[in-house]
């Protein structure tokens, strides 16, 4: 390409999500990259973010946890990040791009990452309140607004995101439908056979499937909002919530108006090496088509073209882009997906190879081609073989093992064992980094880890599906070398999370430094901080805010409250069991009328408080305090909430009195730091209003005494909780419980939810319920002694701040003056509350107390 001859030349990347970050590292990386000005235009409020893993806002997750972006990374390489201000029109003669804002920005290389839109129908009444799409954050928190409110959802589209978005609605508690044009869910995945074990899986959850039929229209109410949905069938579905999913069209418009050529099916035409017709201006990810007249959809092949582009930018020769595997695997409403290579057997005289099982909801194809090659599959409720299958389909070799043993189950006679890949298979193909270059990480640059190997080749860091075999293939290499396999917390601890408890609780180490002086190096990192902090305190090391514990938190734990989107922070009471009396709803009512909060009923039967000020947070403690109320922990790795319906006491199903036994527990399990949160719930009777089964652990009544469920969680992978003992009196039910919490606490992983962890439990549930209830391993009197202590040493950490001006100094928004309201934190006023004022919008910081819409808000006019 064509440059003048200045020091300082400008390039500007259009578009700052998962590809356009991918791009942005991949050109820091360059040699090339030093003498450049770059400069990026985002329409977003935020910087780039994982989309891939959006559904875990629905289970407690943060816009911080999605961040991709690394602290520094911008300014390190002096990137201009230009937030909310995106581009408009592009002068491809003067090489200038304007934006939003009216600013003009000089290009000399412009690389357009703008991704896509979701697909909504042309329908009538989509544009009616309750209508949403499944995209980005802002889309997350406004379809849970909604939810909050609603009783029936219903999705639009039975693709990836689709059944996603079901899912999420299904955690909330909405009776949820799926309306699916195509034959079968998930058409471009899966076959018809996929498709049916799928359909029949989802349906066993509680969610309606609906295929073959279209959305002929958006019913509304009276209100204008939506009541309900037309199928183009003729059939009319009730719904409080539409959320349209129905796939993605590239976002090209600024090609389009600038005279670039795009695809019949839009994307910007782009070359091998992801050109446009103007060699000055590239396209990458969802908004380009590329040379093989395909519109990638999914990010491992928007990472390639990235990565294609920054080394073309470059001047490197040999960067080309001519396609990508489209092979996923992933769980949806708790179902395990894959597909890999060509998984409906387009080449011609290929031959399928089926094992199914509709007992058991699993379903596996492979499609062999003519000279015995594995080409692709289909695997649904079982996609353990996915790590091996997917590179043998991309490398297109014949098998060594008949087919049919490939998909046999494991056990059964004949089946084959582990099956050898060869150096060149793809392990990741987000990066596409093959075996042998793992392998070489491992024997020539010292890699000694996961976590070492992704550092060196950058697999694993996309959408994770490669990890395990990843960590299978690390650990072997290092097993031929003779070298014991990394399996420490973090580069400055060479021991697992369970070991440093371990330590801690034997040693009486009571100090991060302590710690890392006598059993690490360095000086820690966002890993391992974090976990000894939450050792520390599980074994009941003084307040989280004393000493060095506070600056080992994190954002949430650093204050005792939640962060949320705006820099505002939400207080959440503990409300024991959902139980409270009207004087304490007075109570929390002032308060949050006082302070101008929005308030909100949560899912775990307490009210949530929201918009909040760094410096406001102690006042507003203070007041709940005084009121009988105490920290909810909402903000820690620690006992949420024990949920209870009313049980005997009100119900005429009930056979026990389950609120009082909800109350008991969350009373005696507060303030338990864990290494993931802890969810639970009592249900007084087999009709399990309290969602028992889908919690940490769960409690439903029999007529003879309680059953005791572990391992359940929602979220984004919901799983059904086991079954442990049956029909336990209260002294045993409530001693099993003591020692499965520890149990867990003492060996699980970092952020390792009880659902995963037990699932990992060598020997699994057996092995668990003869630790807790037959104290196989010895340790029972122990584990019963930690509880003892932990329930002799909780304090309220509100009130044990509110006690020591110490600890409250901490709690103002600027330093050197305490009382100021940061003006980066402002609302605007919504159905007589506040919300987070969006970009743009003329945003009110808290202040003084005025009334706006019958509801009493603090505002400052700015």
């Amino acid at each position: 390409m064509t440059l003048d001859d200045r020091t300082v030349r400008d390039l500007v990347l259009v578009g700052h999500g998962m590809v356009g970050q991918r791009f942005l590292e991949a050109w820091t990386e360059q040699p090339a990259a030093r003498g450049w000005r770059v400069t990026v235009l985002a329409e977003e409020p935020r910087p780039a973010y994982d989309r891939v893993h959006l559904s875990s806002l629905f289970d407690g997750g943060t816009a911080e946890d999605l961040a991709l972006c690394p602290s520094g990374f911008l300014a390190e390489h002096g990137i201009d990040l230009r937030l909310g201000d995106p581009a408009t029109a592009i002068d491809r003669a003067g090489r200038t791009v304007t934006t939003r804002s009216g600013a003009e920005v000089r290009y000399d290389v412009l690389v357009l990452a703008t991704g896509s839109v979701p697909f909504v129908p042309p329908v009538p009444g989509t544009d009616a309140p309750g209508c949403h799409v499944y995209r980005t954050i802002e889309d997350v928190d406004a379809i849970r607004a909604d939810a909050a409110t609603a009783a029936t959802g219903v999705v639009v589209g039975g693709g990836l995101l689709g059944l996603e978005a079901a899912g999420a609605l299904r955690a909330g508690g909405l009776t949820t439908h799926v309306v699916e044009f195509a034959p079968r869910l998930m058409a471009v995945q899966v076959d018809d056979g996929g498709g049916a074990a799928l359909r029949r899986k989802i349906e066993d959850l509680g969610v309606t499937v609906h295929t073959g039929a279209g959305a002929g229209g958006v019913l509304t109410g009276p209100d204008g909002r939506v009541r309900g949905l037309a199928l183009s069938d003729g059939r009319e579905l009730p719904a409080d919530l539409v959320v349209f999913s129905a796939g993605v069209r590239a976002r090209d418009q600024l090609a389009r108006d600038c005279g670039l050529p795009v695809g019949p099916r839009g994307g910007v035409v782009v070359d091998e090496r992801c050109r446009t017709e103007d060699p000055a201006v590239l396209a990458i990810g969802e908004c380009a088509q590329a040379v093989d007249g395909r519109v990638y959809g999914l990010v491992a092949p928007g990472y390639q073209m990235a990565e294609t582009a920054a080394r073309t930018v470059a001047g490197l020769d040999g960067a080309a882009f001519t396609g990508a595997d489209l092979s996923t695997k992933l769980k949806l409403l708790g179902v395990d997906v894959a597909s890999f290579g060509d998984p409906h057997g387009t080449a011609e005289g290929a031959l399928d190879v089926l094992y199914s099982d509709s007992r058991s909801g699993v379903y596996r194809k492979l499609v062999i081609g003519t000279d015995g090659a594995l080409l692709g599959g289909v695997l649904v409720g079982d996609t353990e073989g996915y790590g091996t299958l997917r590179p043998l389909a991309v490398g297109g070799k014949p098998l060594t093992v008949a087919p049919e043993q490939l998909v046999l189950p494991v056990g059964f006679a004949g089946a084959a064992g582990p099956v050898a890949l060869p150096d060149d298979a793809v392990l990741c193909s987000c990066h596409n980094v093959t075996q042998g270059a793992v392998r070489a990480a491992v024997r020539e640059q010292g890699a000694d880890s996961v976590a070492a190997v992704k550092k060196c080749t950058r697999a694993g860091t996309g959408c994770g599906s490669c990890l395990k075999q990843l960590g299978t293939v690390v650990t072997e290499e290092l097993e031929a070398a003779g070298v014991s396999a990394f399996k420490g917390l973090c580069e400055h601890f060479a021991h697992t999370r369970a070991e440093l408890y371990e330590i801690v609780r034997v040693t009486g180490v009571t100090t991060f430094t302590e710690l890392r002086d006598r059993h690490g190096s360095g000086e820690g990192c966002e890993i391992c901080k974090p976990t000894v902090a939450s050792i520390l305190a599980s074994l009941g090391n003084g307040h989280i805010l004393d000493g060095e514990q506070g600056a080992l938190q994190d954002s949430n734990d650093h204050f005792l409250a939640n962060l949320q989107r705006n820099g505002s922070y939400s207080v959440v009471p503990r409300v024991p069991g959902g139980e409270i009396t009207p004087e304490g709803l007075i109570a929390i009512g002032e308060i949050a009328r006082d302070h101008g909060l929005y308030t909100k009923i949560t899912g775990g039967q307490r009210i949530d408080m929201f918009g909040a000020t760094v410096d406001q947070l102690p006042a507003i403690w203070h007041r709940l305090v005084e009121a009988g109320f105490e920290s909810g922990h909402a903000y820690g790795k620690s006992l949420r909430t024990v949920k209870s319906c009313v049980g005997e006491t009100w119900c005429r199903y009930g056979v026990q009195d389950s609120t009082a036994l909800a109350i008991e527990l969350e009373l005696r399990y507060r303030g338990l730091r864990s290494p993931h949160k802890l969810k639970a719930a009592v249900s007084g009777c087999a009709r399990e209003c309290a969602e028992a089964q889908s919690k940490d652990f769960g409690i439903i009544a029999t007529s003879a005494g309680w059953n005791l469920y572990v391992g359940g969680n929602g979220g984004m992978t919901p799983r059904h909780a086991d079954l442990l003992a049956a029909d336990l009196d209260r002294e045993t039910l409530i001693r099993t419980i003591d020692r499965y919490l520890m149990f867990y606490i003492r060996t699980a992983d970092r952020l390792e939810r009880t659902s995963v962890w037990l699932e990992r439990l060598e020997g699994g549930l057996d092995h668990l319920r003869a630790v807790v209830l037959d104290d196989s391993l010895g340790i029972a009197a122990e584990l019963d002694d930690l509880m003892i202590r932990h329930i002799g040493g909780y304090q309220d950490e509100w009130a044990a701040t509110l006690a020591d001006p110490e600890r409250l100094r901490r709690f103002a928004s600027f330093v050197n003056a305490p009382g100021t309201p940061d003006p980066a934190v402002t609302f605007v006023p919504e159905r007589g509350q506040i919300r987070p004022a969006r970009p743009g919008e003329a945003g009110h910081t808290l202040n003084a107390p005025v009334l706006v819409a019958g509801a009493r808000l603090e505002v400052l006019t700015p």
